[in-house]
């Protein structure tokens, strides 16, 4: 990237795809500033279950694309999973096929096989990925942030000409839906159940083609992270006890050891869903450059820097 092209760049947003992307462009010259409404803690990315697979995001060939540089760049960062957050965990796809991996997946997953009886109960794929702990990974991208000369505010952008700086890239994720404003752009809510870990070492992922329900169960030391519901256009963020309930059943489905698991916390995220991502260049009103990097649905872990990245090249190209 030419630095000198580059200049003051205002990134709206703090989720992971702020962040990932303020990130990049900092450290290839930027001088970067975060306008967030809210820490990193209390958005949407910190509720995500953060295991590295496209779930709910178009289409389908950049979200691979983009999703395969992520993952070269999370197989580094798992090499330091204190500081990161980021590990390298086997567990269950669940009623996923070859085909759904082959061509664009499988070259890069050693150890990519079909799940034994003893290792989940249906048909699916035994894999190792990227597990990211989102209570360490957020906090160490804003670090990596302010060590590369960023910085982050606590500031709301009523509309994106407000900042005052040479280019803007618009991360806003749910937010865009009135910034923009970009009515496509809708809250597909998910929950999840926080409980004790009694033991479980991989993770699975379990998806019922009947009802479409996807139940995962993902360990992070002490903790599980059971999951999940996908309620469109469900802008409650407020836990629902039936919902959790049927979470946990679902789940001591696959472990029978989770039913008698203690609940230690239970959390909502609203993902910011649209028919695709939008990740393009244009401009405002006054002739600065705006960069659109958000719709990403239920995997902007999964491809952030990957979009990060494109953003990047889309900025000076």
């Amino acid at each position: 990237m030419e630095t000198e092209r580059v200049g003051d760049v205002v990134v709206v947003g703090g989720g992971v795809i702020g962040l990932t992307t303020a990130v990049v462009l900092a450290e290839r010259g930027a001088r970067v500033r975060v306008w967030t409404r809210e820490p990193a803690e209390r958005t949407t990315s910190a509720v995500a279950g953060a295991l590295w697979w496209p779930y709910r995001i178009e289409p389908p060939a950049a979200v691979r694309a983009w999703a395969l540089h992520s993952l070269d760049v999370y197989e580094e960062l798992a090499g330091r999973p204190e500081r990161t957050g980021v590990r390298l965990v086997e567990g269950v796809l669940g009623e996923t096929g070859w085909d759904e991996v082959d061509g664009w997946a499988a070259a890069r997953l050693p150890g990519l096989r079909a799940a034994t009886a003893a290792e989940y109960r249906g048909s699916g794929l035994w894999a190792r990925l990227p597990l990211i702990d989102m209570s360490i990974h957020l906090p160490w991208l804003r670090e990596r942030l302010t060590a590369a000369g960023g910085t982050v505010e606590t500031r709301t952008a009523r509309r994106l000409g407000e900042p005052d700086a040479p280019a803007v890239v618009n991360c806003a994720g749910l937010g865009a839906r009135t910034l923009v404003p970009d009515p496509s752009v809708r809250p597909v809510r998910g929950q999840l159940v926080i409980v004790e870990n009694p033991g479980i070492r991989t993770w699975a992922v379990s998806a019922d083609p009947a009802s479409g329900e996807t139940t995962y169960v993902l360990p992070h030391g002490d903790r599980l992270l059971l999951g999940g519901t996908a309620e469109e256009d469900a802008w409650s963020p407020e836990p629902d006890p039936a919902q959790a309930a049927a979470i946990v059943r679902r789940c001591a489905a696959l472990w029978p050891e989770i039913a008698g698991a203690r609940v230690l916390d239970h959390r909502v995220g609203l993902r910011p869903a649209r028919p695709s991502v939008r990740l393009e260049r244009t401009v405002l009103p006054d002739g600065r450059r705006l960069i659109h990097n958000y719709g990403h649905g239920g995997a902007g872990v999964t491809v952030a820097w990957g979009c990060a990245r494109e953003a990047a090249a889309l900025l000076t190209g």
